[in-house]
């Protein structure tokens, strides 16, 4: 009866570090992607799929079997683990492109309209909301080559919202206004907030009371989290003609004292935690590094855009355990559970793979991507490359990634809990997969 109640306070102790585990963006506040338990090595059915007004590109969290998510529609939504059953739905004023960080019986969660929201997470309610100095996208004159090259244009390509993460009593979050911000998770008082050279929508990663982040100003960041003290920061590439190759859209993973983080410059970095020195960097020959990495056993997983390249490295080296070409580009990020690595993929397909080998298991593919819209991708699923650059001006690139997420696409980083996988798609739906 005695070891039987150690055992009950044992499990007791855990559940929490299960819970926060699921209640924030790639898993916990050090952003590792890594989920307890085990996800499908084999690809049963879809359990069910919702539908949202709009697209999914925030990566849903869960809390007591019930999952929340937003919606470029505007709404942050909460809807049944089981039955995908809609719990209660609130509106914002803008696209809710990140992805909400639960602390307690609040919901934390960033909307374009330039406010962080606080929610009650059982009914939706708002118990307070901060508002920046407002929202904006990366911009540049003659980025990508558009045409004039003196015109100033939006980058199409920054499509997500920074993401909260909650620690001792402090939402911190980023903003496209260029600062980081620090606010009471009780109140929503402004505690701090620390400015940076550019936009910045990666979502800060949290270990031993530091933040770490980076912005489109090619700078990634340490910050003190008590006082917005910077602590440090290191520079990234730089391409000052086109603007294509800067800034750091990748959100951080921190693990044992190192920040893995990939940048538009080509590069996966590994810095020192304490110092922001170099420990080694891994090259992907002018492909960007958007996905978040996910770390986990003493391997770094990650995966690229243009070279559509699925990568495993060595924590340690940053020497290259695996490299799988898939068919098209990756800008979510991976979510390992099992022995298992779940990868979206940008032409409307999930992705499991083996962690050991990085062969494909199994695949789900969204209606939308086999409907096909403007024929944008060839029969075997690839880009279409001449339907989508049809003309080769650097203006082309706004209707080539208006046709890039026509189908269906993946954005959003898999949840993964209780033997299913939650992933948003540009088709509109959050989907459950066992």
């Amino acid at each position: 009866m005695k070891n039987t109640k150690i055992v009950v306070l044992l499990v007791a102790a855990l559940l929490p570090a299960f819970a926060a585990a699921q209640s924030m963006f790639r898993g916990d506040a050090a952003h590792t992607g890594v989920y307890q338990g085990a996800g499908p090595r084999e690809f049963h059915r879809v359990k069910w799929a919702f539908p949202t007004g709009a697209r999914v590109v925030s990566s849903p969290v869960m809390k007591d079997k019930v999952v929340y998510f937003g919606s470029d529609d505007g709404n942050v939504y909460a809807v049944g683990a089981d039955d995908g059953r809609q719990v209660w739905m609130r509106s914002t004023r803008g696209a809710v492109s990140g992805t909400p960080a639960i602390a307690g019986e609040s919901l934390y969660v960033t909307s374009f309209d330039g406010s962080l929201y606080a929610l009650n997470t059982r009914n939706g309610a708002m118990r307070w909301k901060f508002v920046t100095e407002g929202e904006r996208r990366f911009e540049a004159k003659g980025l990508h080559g558009m045409t004039p090259k003196d015109q100033t244009f939006f980058d199409p390509f920054d499509i997500f919202l920074s993401s909260p993460v909650v620690a001792d009593g402090l939402v911190y979050f980023a903003s496209g206004d260029s600062h980081l911000y620090a606010v009471d998770a009780a109140s929503g008082e402004l505690k701090w907030k620390f400015k940076a050279g550019d936009v910045v929508h990666a979502s800060p990663a949290y270990a031993d009371g530091v933040l770490y982040f980076g912005s489109w100003d090619s700078y990634f960041y340490a910050v003190d989290a008590r006082t917005g003290q910077e602590k440090w920061r290191f520079h990234g590439g730089e391409d000052p003609l086109i603007h294509n190759q800067v800034g750091f859209q990748s959100s951080a993973a921190v693990v044992d004292g190192v920040v893995y983080v990939g940048c538009r410059d080509s590069n996966l970095y590994a810095l020192d935690a304490a110092t922001g020195k170099e420990k080694w960097k891994f090259n992907n020959n002018g492909s960007w590094v958007i996905t978040s990495p996910a770390v986990t056993k003493g391997k770094v997983i990650f995966a690229t855009s243009d070279s559509s390249l699925y990568y495993v490295v060595d924590a340690q080296t940053g020497k290259q355990v695996v490299k799988q070409q898939a068919k098209a580009y990756m800008f979510a990020s991976p979510a390992v559970a099992g022995g298992v690595v779940y990868q979206p993929v940008l032409n409307g397909t999930l992705e499991a793979r083996d962690l050991e080998t990085g062969e494909v298991l199994w695949s789900f593919r969204t209606e939308a991507s086999k409907r096909n819209k403007y024929w944008a991708l060839t029969a075997d699923g690839r880009f279409n490359i001449p339907m989508l650059f049809r003309s080769q001006a650097g203006d082309s690139q706004i209707p080539t990634v208006e046709r890039e997420l026509s189908v269906g696409s993946m954005l959003s980083t898999p949840l993964v809990a209780n033997g299913t996988v939650y992933v948003g798609s540009n088709d509109g739906n959050l989907y459950a997969i066992d």
